[in-house]
């Protein structure tokens, strides 16, 4: 939320970057579940072409969210924390762990965003 989400959504309210808090280390800090880079950018997504009341189409949204997911697994081979955490982290991955993971999953999202 913080390498994205301030550039792209820049009046976005201090909470909201407190609301993704969680999903930071996969789901509270586990390493399980959903890599929270990814909970990050659907949020932001959301942020940018959500809804506001149950009668706004979601389309756009859920369209951008599934590519958004399609490029994320193509690039990770995961949506799971760990195994991306263990290739960052490990002889073979890039330095700087999952702050390369944060940094890359930012630069997927900003193409699939780009006008």
């Amino acid at each position: 939320m913080l390498a994205v989400g301030g550039q792209m959504l820049p009046n976005m309210p201090p909470i909201c970057v407190r609301m993704t808090t969680g999903f930071g280390g996969g789901v509270g800090g586990t390493h399980e579940e959903l890599c929270g880079a990814f909970a990050a950018g659907v949020m932001i997504i959301g942020g940018l072409h959500g809804r506001t009341t149950p009668q706004e189409d979601t389309t756009h949204c859920y369209d951008l969210v599934k590519e958004w997911r399609r490029r994320f697994f193509g690039r990770w081979q995961t949506m799971t924390c760990n195994p991306i955490r263990e290739w960052a982290k490990g002889p073979h991955g890039p330095a700087g762990g999952c702050a390369y993971t944060v940094a890359e999953s930012a630069r997927l999202l900003l193409d699939l965003l780009a006008p």
